[in-house]
């Protein structure tokens, strides 16, 4: 994705691809009389959007000219993304004027695919900086690792050696911006060296509606596996942190957390003991809507374990510092 500045300034900013001029030059790009000029050749059409019928107009030049130039009476989303969409699998390419640095994530990501060039002033550039960062980022990961190959964690089984009453603590509650599939949960646990998997809401339930974007976690001092392979808190997470998602198998993506609630229950205290008899424990919610996976891979309610019973896990070694896993020694109990 590039960055266009919309500057007559002779001075050169070495981030900005081209300059967005009232004149013709061999570093910047004009609009005249409906067309766009890139070093005073014609490449496209400029495309001001203020009707519906002026949307239509943009999203029939797709496939005949190389370049689509979005200007808005009245900036939206909308026209944005349905532009993208009869442009891509296309030749066309797209630039859209912003005028608000919060709308060059939006113009850049849309129907995660974005604009082809982000059109802004000095006060949006900073903005539009960072999102032609972050796409470079996502095309070079799409490049290295194909959309269909998820990277693996080897869970393992543990097997409950005691169930108690953890009393009354604060539970954190993790509602997502993505939809969870059954199978899938986040790694929640009192020790970073071994973390339960914990499922989400996405079970039909007697009592309550399902919440398939929602993760009951546990309580506050629980560690969860972040999507950068470190560990946090369950009190240190906020809006916008992106969480390591994990299926039954073991396969991970990522999601960004959306809303977090907080609120005083009823905890059990899940005791538990790996292959190697390493012993860890979880406080989770004694509600029947809070579930681990068993070793069949079937989802099962915490209020219905029985000691005995075993249930899915990440086991590692080493111990953590700020989140950041080390080698040197350390026992958590």
């Amino acid at each position: 994705m590039e960055v266009w500045l919309k500057s007559d300034s002779t001075s050169i900013n070495n981030d900005v691809d081209f300059y967005v001029s009232t004149e013709h030059s061999d570093s910047s790009i004009s609009i005249q009389d409906g067309f766009l000029y890139k070093k005073n050749s014609k490449i496209g059409a400029h495309v001001h959007i203020d009707s519906e019928e002026r949307q239509e107009y943009a999203r029939s030049l797709a496939g005949t000219v190389e370049w689509i130039y979005l200007t808005f009476e009245d900036w939206s989303m909308i026209p944005i993304e349905n532009i993208v969409a009869a442009c891509d699998q296309t030749p066309t390419l797209i630039a859209a004027e912003i005028i608000e640095p919060l709308q060059a994530h939006g113009a850049g990501f849309a129907l995660e695919i974005g604009v082809d060039a982000l059109v802004c002033s000095e006060n949006e550039l900073e903005a539009a900086l960072i999102v032609k960062s972050l796409r470079a980022s996502t095309e070079q990961m799409n490049l290295t690792k194909p959309e269909e190959v998820n990277d693996t964690l080897h869970l393992s089984e543990v097997r409950i050696t005691s169930i108690e009453s953890g009393q009354n603590g604060d539970r954190v509650c993790i509602d997502l911006t993505s939809l969870l599939e059954i199978g899938e949960g986040m790694l929640i646990g009192s020790t970073a060296r071994s973390l339960v998997l914990v499922h989400g809401e996405t079970n039909e339930s007697t009592y309550v509606p399902k919440r398939p974007f929602r993760i009951n976690a546990g309580s506050v001092d629980a560690y969860t596996l972040m999507a950068d392979g470190k560990t946090k808190y369950l009190s240190e997470l906020k809006s916008g942190d992106q969480v390591l998602i994990v299926s039954k198998q073991g396969n991970t993506r990522v999601c960004t957390i959306g809303r977090l609630k907080i609120e005083t229950r009823p905890f059990i205290l899940l005791r538990y003991v790996d292959e190697k008899h390493n012993e860890a424990h979880v406080l989770m919610q004694q509600a029947e809507t809070v579930r681990v996976l068993d070793n069949n891979g079937g989802a099962c309610s915490v209020t219905e374990l029985r000691t005995g019973d075993v249930i899915i896990a990440y086991n590692t070694n080493g111990t953590r510092h700020i989140g950041v896993s080390v080698s040197a020694s350390s026992e958590e109990r």
